[in-house]
Formats: C-alpha cells, structure tokens, sequence
C-alpha cells in the first residue's frame, strides 16, 4: 500500500507508550489528525503541533471510514482497559492501524495481525504469527514458529523461543526468556527475568529466582 493510500491516524492515549508509538509513526511521515487523551501531553516534545482532545468520544467526532485509531494505552497484567477501548471502538465500526517500526526486523514469512504492534528492535522470525493487539516492545525476540495470541504485551527485550505459544491476554516481564514448545495459557504472567522450561496454566504467574540475603 502507497503512503497516499493509508489513512490518517486517531492515536488514543498521551503517556509514555503513545509517545513512542508516535515517534514511530511520525519517522513514517504518517498524518496523525489528534491525540486523544485526558492527560497533559505538553511534556512530551514528540506530541509537539499535533490537535490535543481530552475526552475518548472526542474520536466519535472522526468518521470511521476516514481514520484509523492506534490504541496507545500501554496494557499492564491484568489490566482489560485496552481492550475494553479497542472492543468499544470495533463495536462502532473503526479500525486499528498496525504499527511496525522501521527497524524491526519481520521476516516476511511472519504474519502481524491486525492493531498489533512491533516496537523498535524487535525480531520476528519465519513462521512467527502475532495476534491482533498484541505488544512487541522494543529489542523483543520472536523465534520461529511462534504463535502469539491476541492482546499479549511482550516487554522488552523478552525472547521466545522457537514454536512457543500463547493464549490471550498473557504478559510476558522484560528480560523474560520461554524456552522452545511452551504454553503460556490465557491471562498467564510471566515475571521480568524469569526463565520458562514448563508450560503454564491459565491465570498462573511464573516468578523469577529470587536470591535471599541475609
């Protein structure tokens, strides 16, 4: 698809995750028509000339057929507030654009579903799909054949390894490394630095080692 054939964009949220979403889509020259956000966001240089409108039905003003939204509300453990926005907004016929940083590396073999989105850094191998919503933050690694469900956030710097799969709304912490033909079931949790040999179950969360001093 041709620049003059992507649609302009409606990003919900002005905090830290926004900011580096529009980052992205302003080092692609993408025409970004308002951030929508309650918070102040004149803090924050990257949102610097864009229209500022506080209130999430603020984007009811916007046509569905002439915008794409980006959700830029950061998705937290057991925090359902970005999906309950990307539901209320797909209940009332809009879309969500697909970002993928320029210097991410997605074999074209990969599979990004629709409103995922691929943050700087990150690798996405042969055979890999990422589900529709889904997070891969900065400096993440996706090995092949990896099958990641919708709404998981992957922080960063976390590598899967090669056929891990996981279920809807899993968290996987920074530095995390799951180790190849693993499950990670739905809501699972996956501490920052934790090391996964074993699958895990639904709503289960998998700690780090923890040294005890003395």
């Amino acid at each position: 698809m041709s620049k003059a054939e992507l649609k302009p964009l409606v990003v919900i949220g002005g905090g830290g995750h926004a900011s580096v979403l529009v980052d992205i889509l302003r080092s692609q020259q993408r025409e970004i028509l308002a951030i929508v956000s309650p918070e102040d966001i004149s803090l924050r240089r990257v949102f610097s000339g864009l229209t500022h409108l506080k209130n999430d039905d603020d984007v009811l003003g916007f046509s569905p057929d002439s915008v794409h939204l980006v959700n830029g509300v950061g998705m937290l453990p057991k925090s359902g507030l970005k999906r309950k926005l990307n539901e209320y907004f797909l209940s009332l016929g809009y879309s969500f654009e697909t970002v993928i940083s320029d210097s991410a590396q997605v074999s074209s073999f990969a599979e990004i579903e629709q409103g995922a989105q691929v943050f700087s850094g990150a690798i996405i191998q042969a055979g890999a799909v990422i589900g529709a919503h889904t997070i891969i933050n900065s400096g993440v690694i996706i090995e092949h054949d990896s099958h990641i469900g919708e709404y998981n956030h992957i922080a960063p710097k976390a590598t899967l390894c090669g056929q891990v799969r996981t279920h809807s709304n899993v968290y996987i912490g920074a530095n995390a490394t799951v180790i190849q033909n693993i499950t990670l079931e739905q809501g699972s949790i996956v501490g920052a630095g934790a090391i996964v040999t074993k699958n895990i179950s639904s709503e289960q969360i998998c700690y780090p080692s923890r040294s005890v001093l003395k």
